[in-house]
Order: structure tokens, then sequence, then C-alpha cells
């Protein structure tokens, strides 16, 4: 397996980078956020993910090994290829998922394009007994009902599901408890 690269970045797209090796260029590809930052001639350093088909090599890059390690625990989920999974990483941190599966809230995986109700339960199903409790993140994990649509407002709005929690995340801790107050205070936090 090629467990990592550190290269050149010599081409960029939506999903992917072409990273210059030795000469040879390395097509990998990569969670949504890499691809926004990574800048054409500078270096980079990847943990990769060798997917092996019957009639392609491909080659994905993420920039921890958590990352990496949730990319192959998704790929665990029946009905869930390397694309889907890079999907859900792309839209979900690994604490966001650890969040959405120890407070049972499959409709956070819901927001990711492709993944439906079904699919949503066999993450959570696969996901459950598979991931680890991180700094008491499970007991403080679960949002509630206000939260849930301020999180859902902000991605109906195009933010990211990382982006609206980040938002969320930013609302002082005394706030007033309405969600009209919350939202607004959680778009300040994008100007």
């Amino acid at each position: 397996m090629i467990a990592s690269i550190n290269g050149r970045v010599a081409e960029r797209r939506d999903d992917s980078l072409v990273i210059e090796v030795g000469g040879v260029g390395f097509e990998i590809f990569a969670l949504a956020e890499i691809c926004r930052q990574a800048e054409i001639g500078k270096p980079i350093s990847l943990q990769t993910y060798l997917v092996v088909r019957e009639n392609e090599l491909s080659l994905y890059g993420f920039s921890t090994r958590e990352e990496r390690e949730f990319f192959m625990l998704l790929l665990g989920v029946n009905g869930v290829g390397p694309r889907l999974a890079l999907a859900v990483l792309s839209a979900l941190t690994p604490n966001a998922i650890r969040r959405a599966v120890f407070s049972d809230q499959p409709e956070m995986f819901n927001r990711v394009s492709g993944v439906g109700k079904t699919t949503a339960q066999k993450i959570m199903l696969h996901l459950k007994n598979k991931i680890k409790d991180v700094d008491g993140l499970e007991a403080a994990a679960g949002l509630d009902d206000l939260d849930t649509e301020v999180i859902g407002a902000l991605t109906a709005l195009g933010y990211s599901i990382v982006e609206a929690q980040a938002a969320l995340q930013s609302i002082p801790k005394d706030a007033p408890r309405d969600l009209e107050t919350r939202l607004r205070l959680a778009l300040t936090y994008f100007s």
C-alpha cells in the first residue's frame, strides 16, 4: 500500500490533485478542503489510501491519519464506495462523525450528497462500536433541536456541515435560545 506521498502540486482539480514526485505525476482524489487549499507549485504531504479494482488503481489523499482511518471505516459500510466515503469526509470532520454516531443523529449523514436514509442508518450501525470517545466528546455530543435547526438552515443556505458546525460553536454560551437570534449570530461567523 502507498501510505503517504510528498511532492509538489502540479495540477489542481475540483476533486483531485496531481502531485509530482520524482518526475512522475500521481492523481490523488482528495477531500474538498485539501483541493481548495492546494497551490500549484507548492509542496504538499498527504496520507494516502490505495484502492485496487479490476481495471484501475486509485489513490485517495488525506491531511491526517485519522481522516484516512475514518475513510477506511466508511469503506466497510455496505453500499459505500471510495467516492461516497470521500464525500462524507469532505462534509463532516471525524469529530462531527463521532458526534452524529454518539448522539444517534443519522440526519447529519443525510445532508451529504448521495447519502440517503438507508445508507445513513448503515453508516451509524457500522460505526457504532468501531469508533471511540475522544476527550469526553461522547458525553457532550448531543445537539438539541434548536441547534439542529440552525445547522439545517445554514446548510440550506449553501454552507457545508463543517462550516455550519463551526458557526454554531462560535455562538456565545449566554446567547438567547431562539432560532432567529442564533441563526443571525451564526451568520456573523462568516462575515
